[in-house]
């Protein structure tokens, strides 16, 4: 009986040998690639030291042949002139090309570092093909017929003749150069046009700068001399007249936008409604909720704006809620305002220009527009009949005034004269003219 040979164990063994034999292999693979990298890096490194020696000869070379050059060129001069002096013509000659080959070697590193300096590519390639046009033009003339044909039509031109046309061509030249003078004139005229425009776009701007911290200047300086450490009000009476000077003062000083935001900061702030007093030191008094009492019959304000803005041009700015009861503003200017819930009671807008404003809750009165009547020099006001509480419309212009109540046209109408009620919107048919003129 036969025991056959583990056919297992032979599988194992050949994949072992081929392991083996792979391994070799891949050893041997390494190997060469190593030696193949040590060999380039080798030959790399030679390489390297060749060219490096190549550069170290060379320059070795130049710093060698620059003093025979200079040698070279010594003697050559020194031969061009013992020429001279023996007046020697062949040695003459060779002296003198020697010297300027020589010296035209040595000065040309410097020559290319000029040109390469002061001249870009581009300069240097117009130069050379403007050098090439002018040599081509020339030997287009010299080794063709163009240059005998130019000069047989100019015998057979008739120069007396053309003299006259030449005349014509001056004076066509002349009138050329009077058309470009008026036209570098004209030229000169708009960028002077357009400078001084963006010169006045520069002041302009300039001003409103300055304006403004004015302006914000005036608001600081208001409130430290009314306010005291604590923030509560303080108006002396001195003090009082001191803020109404400055108020004055910084109104004529500004525009028509400065005013109205003046007038917008002293109206929220309170400084332009009348304020209960105290009977003895005429200290403002609280109302209970965080705010100054009002007093419209005997309060006093802290600025009394009077006659300082009579005339004034308040046209085309904000002016809502805005307290410019009893303000005297004769003759002002308030077309296109927003006057929306402004109170204008007792102020005098006689011959005031209101067309476009904006009247929407205006109080030009208190109490029923059927009661109430226009300020009077001589009777105090009563704001709960209206009785000498309203303000004083008469010859003002409502040319299309905006959103103008039925109360307010009522008072108007009734109080405004002939001459205002045909420019109220709506009319005043049916409303009698208490005014009398």
């Amino acid at each position: 009986m036969t025991i056959e040979p583990d056919s297992s164990n032979s599988e194992i063994n050949q994949e072992d040998e081929l392991e083996t034999g792979g391994s070799d292999h891949l050893l041997l693979t390494e190997g060469l690639e190593k030696k193949q990298i040590s060999g380039q890096s080798a030959f790399n490194t030679n390489m390297i030291k060749g060219t490096a020696f190549l550069v170290e000869s060379n320059s070795s070379l130049q710093t060698a042949i620059t003093p025979r050059i200079l040698l070279f060129t010594s003697l050559a001069i020194a031969t061009t002139i013992i020429s001279i002096v023996i007046n020697n013509s062949f040695l003459g000659i060779l002296g003198t090309l020697a010297t300027l080959a020589l010296s035209l070697f040595i000065l040309f590193p410097w020559l290319r570092n000029v040109i390469q300096e002061w001249f870009s590519p581009q300069d240097r390639n117009v130069f050379v093909g403007l050098i090439g046009v002018i040599v081509g033009i020339i030997g287009l003339f010299r080794f063709t017929n163009l240059g005998s044909g130019l000069l047989r039509w100019g015998r057979r031109v008739n120069w007396d003749a053309s003299g006259t046309l030449a005349e014509w061509f001056g004076a066509l030249g002349q009138i050329a150069i009077a058309i470009i003078a008026v036209y570098v004139a004209w030229r000169q005229y708009v960028i002077s046009k357009d400078l001084t425009i963006q010169q006045n776009l520069l002041t302009v701007q300039q001003n409103i700068i300055t304006q403004q911290q004015t302006i914000d200047s005036y608001f600081q300086g208001v409130s430290d001399l009314v306010l005291d450490e604590e923030g509560l009000l303080e108006d002396w009476p001195q003090e009082r007249a001191i803020a109404e000077g400055r108020t004055a003062a910084i109104f004529s000083s500004v525009d028509g936008s400065g005013k109205a935001k003046i007038l917008r900061f002293l109206s929220r702030s309170k400084l332009l409604s009348p304020l209960q007093r105290d009977r003895r030191l005429g200290r403002a008094i609280l109302d209970g909720s965080g705010g100054y009492a009002e007093d419209r019959l005997e309060g006093v304000r802290v600025i009394d704006l009077g006659v300082m803005l009579a005339g004034a041009d308040l046209a085309d700015n904000d002016l809502r809620w805005t307290d410019l009861s009893e303000a005297n503003l004769i003759r002002a200017n308030l077309s296109n305002c927003d006057l929306v819930k402004a109170n204008l009671s007792r102020t005098i807008l006689y011959d005031a220009n209101l067309t476009n404003a904006d009247l929407n809750g205006v109080r030009l009165f208190y109490g029923l527009p059927e009661q109430a009547s226009p300020r009077s020099r001589t009777e105090p006001p009563n704001y709960e009949t209206g009785e000498h509480t309203g303000a004083v419309v008469e010859n003002a212009d409502f040319t299309n005034a905006q959103r103008m109540s039925e109360s307010t046209r009522y008072y108007c109408c009734t109080w405004c004269g002939e001459k205002t009620r045909r420019t109220i919107p709506g009319g005043c048919e049916g409303i009698p003219n208490k005014l009398g003129r």
